[in-house]
């Protein structure tokens, strides 16, 4: 059966780290595009970052380049998401999702619906 399960959420400062794990159970992430996905209490999902499977290529909104890095794990089958320099907004529930087919392009933050599988989610606060 494929799953995924995230981990790593919890409670940050202001300028503080997480690293939040995505491990695949019952297929190989590394031949699938990852993405993670936020929502925040009262607003829409957003994208945060995803990984192409073609090519290695990623993506990141812009309200987190530079801080946030996207990485796979192929030993592990698990995806990664650093998060250096965490702000309160970036408060919310973190979803990693993953699909066999979709191929990452400029306008990847609008395709949640692409993404075959996901993950539970993992709660992210970020306060003093």
């Amino acid at each position: 059966q494929a799953q995924l399960v995230e981990s790593g959420g919890g409670l940050a400062q202001p300028g503080g780290s997480l690293r939040l794990s995505c491990t695949a159970s019952g297929f190989i992430l590394p031949h699938f595009a990852v993405g993670w996905f936020r929502q925040a209490p009262g607003k829409e999902r957003e994208g945060v970052a995803c990984i192409s499977s073609r090519d290695g290529r990623r993506y990141y909104a812009d309200s987190v380049k530079g801080r946030f890095t996207i990485s796979i794990d192929n030993a592990a089958n698990t995806a990664y998401l650093l998060m250096n320099n965490l702000r309160p907004e970036d408060t919310g529930v973190y979803y990693c999702a993953a699909d066999p087919l979709y191929a990452p392009d400029p306008q990847w933050a609008d395709d949640a619906g692409e993404y075959e599988h996901w993950g539970q989610g993992t709660p992210v606060t970020v306060s003093s």
